[in-house]
């Protein structure tokens, strides 16, 4: 019964992950074209969505789902926690903090791959 659960429960969390990280691409759109202040709920949203990250992981364990979704999890997980080194880099090393954005990216397309499978 719980393994049926996280296999129904998986596709829903990824999907609501890729929501989220669509919105925060809008949010840092918000924070370069309007107020850059806004970077402070594009800060903020991304903390607050990425226990999706760990979400993910445990349904797919949890259900027992196969090994490429398994590793997507875990990619998404390990993606997700360098887009916060990548910022904290951004005063002594700026060449890999503006891989910030383009991590960003992977994410989605991770996000989009696990919604899909």
């Amino acid at each position: 019964m719980i393994r049926s659960f996280a296999r129904l429960a998986l596709p829903i969390a990824a999907g609501a992950f890729v929501a989220c990280a669509i919105v925060q691409v809008f949010l840092a759109g918000l924070g370069v074209f309007d107020d850059p202040g806004s970077f402070i709920t594009h800060r903020e949203f991304g903390y607050m969505f990425g226990w999706l990250t760990l979400v993910i992981l445990v349904l797919s364990l949890v259900g027992r789902a196969p090994r490429r979704i398994i590793g997507l999890s875990v990619l998404l997980l390990v993606l997700f926690t360098f887009q916060s080194i990548f910022v904290a880099l951004r005063a002594d090393m700026p060449a890999f903090a503006a891989l910030h954005p383009l991590n960003g990216f992977a994410i989605l397309g991770v996000g989009i791959v696990l919604t899909r499978e």
